[in-house]
């Protein structure tokens, strides 16, 4: 079964890196969000994509939620994603600052690390993880 994940991830991270990043369409939140939909779940940020433009409105959105991790709850329970406890292969979670919510970001474990969609590029970023779901 891990094999099949990791295989689907990879194609999965293939597609995404030939996607440029625009914050109203694919951003560290919505990345995970993309991950969930190419495993055949529906859309689990539906109700608040579109709903921003920029980054500024992202963030705004990110704050008033009181950080990502109230958001990627929602969404994970839209999919009826499983808590975890420590991270597998194919994993969505929320990494980052405890506290600043600017410093929070949407990811997916790929079995050694945690990887983020950035402005220019998918790559891995040493975090811990607030949050976990396996989807």
């Amino acid at each position: 079964m891990a094999a099949v994940v990791e295989q689907a991830l990879a194609s999965f991270l293939a597609a995404q890196e030939l996607k440029a990043w625009d914050a109203a369409t694919l951003n560290c939140m919505l990345f995970p969000a993309a991950w969930a939909i190419w495993l055949g779940h529906r859309d689990p940020v539906e109700k608040w994509r579109g709903a921003f433009a920029s980054e500024a409105e992202y963030l705004a959105i990110v704050r008033a939620a009181g950080g990502c991790v109230p958001l990627m709850e929602k969404a994970a329970e839209r999919i009826n994603a499983r808590r975890l406890m420590v991270p597998v292969c194919g994993a969505v979670g929320v990494i980052g600052s405890h506290t600043n919510f600017d410093r929070q970001f949407g990811a997916i474990f790929d079995g050694r690390r945690w990887l983020v969609r950035f402005t220019n590029r998918i790559g891995s970023m040493a975090a811990r993880p607030l949050a976990i779901w396996s989807i």
